[in-house]
């Protein structure tokens, strides 16, 4: 499923959109081709508080957490230990920002650039328990991609 995904975002990233475009148009995708992401969504470290990450992108509808700080919730969590976090079922994470009570799970990818964490790239689900390490891994892939963007 995630191959010609990939081959997708890497036609996208090559057009001459500005980045936003670009970024819209990969949540936009994802969305669409995996029935189970039901919110897809970009945020960056903001350039001026480097604690604190932006809502750039999404697909989904919209969230009151346009700015998280690092180590509040999940993505919070992601960028302040840089790591990818999988939540297969939200209600059982004590430390979740809930943008819906339809989220069941969340996976959320840290994005580098230079080592540095620049982003992240958020999905969140209707379904408990629909991630898998092919999720991780192609996801993983996906924000090395657009890390030139943020």
């Amino acid at each position: 499923m995630f191959g010609p995904i990939i081959t997708e975002i890497t036609e996208i990233l090559g057009t001459n959109l500005n980045a936003a475009d670009k970024l819209k148009a990969v949540c936009r995708l994802l969305k669409s081709k995996v029935s189970y992401y039901n919110w897809v969504g970009f945020y960056a470290v903001d350039k001026e508080k480097a604690d604190e990450l932006v809502l750039i992108s999404f697909e989904g509808e919209p969230t009151e957490h346009v700015r998280i700080p690092f180590g509040k919730g999940i993505c919070g969590q992601a960028a302040s230990l840089q790591r990818v976090f999988v939540v297969q079922d939200v209600s059982k994470e004590a430390n979740y920002l809930s943008c819906s009570s339809k989220v069941k799970s969340e996976i959320v990818i840290p994005i580098f650039r230079n080592n540095l964490i620049v982003g992240e790239l958020d999905i969140d689900s209707h379904i408990a328990s629909p991630f898998t390490l092919h999720d991780e891994k192609y996801l993983t892939i996906i924000a090395e991609l657009v890390s030139e963007l943020l």
